[in-house]
C-alpha cells in the first residue's frame, strides 16, 4: 500500500471513454487512480509505481487480460488483479479464479454500485494481507527474541521468558531481589544468575539454607564467632556475612529463620553491620541480598512465619518462578539434559526420549517440579536397559498405571488445563504500617500477556489460539498491529 495509506488501483481498457468512466465511479474512494488503454502500458505502470489493485478488460487487441493478468500474477504476487468479463465468459474466468491467475470479477458493463463495493472489498482483503504480514513479521521478532535456554536455565517457555528478563533487569542493579516459587522451581539458580549478570560477579555468592541449619547454629551460620562464644566454639570462625563482602549473600528459604534472628538480619540489611557471636566488636559488610522462600510472603507475615518489616526491605525487586506444570514443554527439554548426564554417570547408553515419552513428562504435573523430575529420569535410567526411554519407563517410576500413562500421553494442556504464566509480580506495599494488597494490573496487561501466551503455546498459529481464546483471528491481528503503533 502506499506510504500516505491510501490503496492505488490502475484500471486497464483499450477504450478510453471506459477508463474515464470507471475513473468517476471510484474517484470518492481515496484512492490514487491510474489509468492504461493497454495491457503493455499497464506493465510499464507497474514498474514505475506500487499498485495495490490491478482491474483489467479481458478481450483488449495485442495482449489480452488473462495474459496480462497472468504476468502481473507472477511480477507482482501481492497485488489483487481483478478481471471485466462479459457474462458470457464468466465460466472461462471461474477457471481462472480457481487456478489462482485473479482475485475476482466484475461484469461488463457493470453496476457503479457494485463495482465500487468489489473494490471495496478488495481493499479490505489487503488489509488483512498487510496484518498477516505485520504479524508475521512481529512473530519472528518475538522468536528470534526468545531464549532457548539462559545461564544455566533450560526451556523457551513464555514462562521463563519472564524470568530470563527479570533477571536481566535486577542483576545489574544494587537492590535486593526477593524470589518466590514452589519448591524445587529453581531459585537458587536464579540467585546464582542474578549474581553472575551483575557487578558483583567477581566477588563471592555464599548460599544460607535457613531450613537446612538447625536453629540455634543459623546466627552463628550467618555472623560467625569468637572462640568460647559457646559450647564447641574452640575457634574463631567467620560467617556468611564476612565470606560474601563485596559479593552477594543468598538466604533461601527466609521463612524458616527463627523471628526472633529475623530482627538481627534487618538490622544488618539496614546498616551493612553486625557482631559475631560472643563479640562486642562491630563489623561493617558491602552486601547485596537476595532471598527466597517457597511461601507465600503475605502468608507467612500474616502466620507469624516472616517479618513484615525485613519482607518490605529486602522486596525491592520480586520474581516469581513458575512451577514446572506451567512451563510447555520446558519439562521434555529439561528431561533430555538429566537422561544425558545420568546415563553417563551411570554408564549406561540412552539415545533420547520416545514421542510418548515427553508428552508424558509435558503433561503431568510434577508436584515436586524440577527436583521431582531429575530423581524420575535418574530413577528410570538405573531401572531401564534404553536405547530408548519410554513413556512406560517415566511411569514406572512415577508409580502410574497403563491408563494413567495412556491418559497423559494422549491428554494435552493446549486443549484445556494448562495453567497460564504468572505474569511479573506486582509490588506489595505498605501503607500507614499495614499490609496491604499486592497492586492490581491493569486488564490491557493481562490480556496482552494471555494472547502472547496463547499464540506460543499454539506454536504461531494465530488461527488456533485465537479459536482457544474464543475469539477470532482478525481481533489477534489488530491487538498485534496495536502494539506496534
Amino acid at each position: 500500500m502506499s506510504t500516505d495509506s491510501k490503496a492505488s488501483i490502475l484500471f486497464v481498457d483499450d477504450e478510453k471513454h471506459i477508463l474515464e468512466s470507471l475513473k468517476r465511479v471510484v474517484r470518492d474512494m481515496n484512492l490514487h487512480i491510474y489509468l492504461a488503454n493497454s495491457a503493455e502500458d499497464g506493465l510499464i505502470i507497474l514498474g514505475k509505481n506500487n499498485i495495490d489493485i490491478v482491474v483489467s478488460d479481458k478481450n483488449m487487441p495485442g495482449m489480452n487480460g488473462s495474459e496480462f493478468l497472468q504476468q502481473v500474477a507472477e511480477k507482482w504476487p501481492e497485488t489483487i488483479r481483478i478481471m471485466l468479463t462479459a457474462f458470457t465468459e464468466l465460466n472461462d474466468i471461474i477457471k481462472t479464479i480457481n487456478a489462482g491467475k485473479i482475485w475476482g470479477y466484475m461484469k461488463k458493463p457493470w453496476d457503479n454500485a457494485e463495482l465500487k463495493l468489489n473494490i471495496q472489498q478488495a481493499i479490505n482483503y489487503m488489509d488483512v494481507i498487510a496484518e498477516r504480514s505485520l504479524l508475521r513479521h512481529t512473530l519472528e521478532q518475538v522468536s528470534a527474541k526468545r531464549k532457548r535456554n539462559f545461564m544455566k536455565f533450560i526451556g523457551q517457555s513464555t514462562a521463563m521468558q519472564f524470568v530470563y528478563s527479570a533477571i536481566e533487569n535486577s542483576a545489574p542493579s544494587q537492590a535486593s531481589v526477593f524470589i518466590t516459587g514452589p519448591s524445587g522451581s529453581g531459585k537458587e539458580l536464579a540467585a546464582d544468575a542474578i549474581h553472575k549478570l551483575s557487578t558483583r560477579k567477581d566477588n563471592p555468592l555464599i548460599i544460607i539454607n535457613c531450613a537446612a541449619i538447625p536453629q540455634e547454629l543459623m546466627e552463628s551460620e550467618i555472623f560467625g564467632h569468637v572462640k568460647g562464644a559457646f559450647s564447641g566454639a574452640v575457634a574463631n570462625r567467620d560467617g556468611a556475612a564476612s565470606l560474601a563482602h563485596g559479593g552477594t549473600l543468598f538466604l533461601d528459604e527466609l521463612g524458616e529463620m527463627d523471628i526472633a534472628l529475623q530482627a538481627k538480619i534487618l538490622r544488618f540489611v539496614q546498616s551493612g553491620t553486625f557482631q559475631k557471636v560472643g563479640s562486642s566488636k562491630t563489623e561493617k559488610v558491602d552486601i547485596r541480598f537476595v532471598s527466597a522462600t517457597n511461601r507465600n510472603p503475605i502468608e507467612a507475615i500474616q502466620e507469624g512465619k516472616l517479618r513484615e518489616d525485613l519482607f518490605y526491605r529486602l522486596n525491592v525487586i520480586s520474581i516469581q518462578m513458575p512451577a514446572l506444570n506451567q512451563r510447555e514443554s520446558d519439562g521434555s527439554e529439561i528431561a533430555q539434559y538429566f537422561l544425558n548426564h545420568f546415563s553417563k554417570l551411570e554408564g549406561k547408553v540412552f539415545v533420547g526420549l520416545s514421542s510418548d515419552a515427553e508428552k508424558l513428562i509435558n503433561n503431568y504435573d510434577w508436584p515436586g517440579n524440577i527436583r521431582q523430575l531429575e530423581n524420575t529420569i535418574h530413577s528410570a535410567v538405573v531401572m531401564s536397559e534404553g536405547p530408548l526411554m519410554t513413556d512406560k519407563n517415566i511411569g514406572d517410576q512415577l508409580h502410574l498405571d497403563a491408563k494413567q500413562v495412556y491418559t497423559l500421553v494422549n491428554s494435552s494442556r493446549i486443549s484445556g488445563n494448562s495453567v497460564p504464566p504468572p505474569l511479573p509480580s506486582a509490588s506489595v506495599t505498605q501503607e500507614a504500617g499495614h499490609l496491604t494488597t499486592p497492586e492490581i494490573r491493569s486488564l490491557a496487561e493481562v490480556e496482552r500477556a494471555a494472547i502472547e501466551h496463547a499464540i506460543t503455546v499454539c506454536e504461531e498459529n494465530v488461527v488456533k489460539a485465537a479459536s482457544l481464546l474464543e475469539v477470532s483471528p482478525s481481533t489477534l491481528y489488530r491487538k498485534i498491529q496495536q502494539w506496534q503503533n
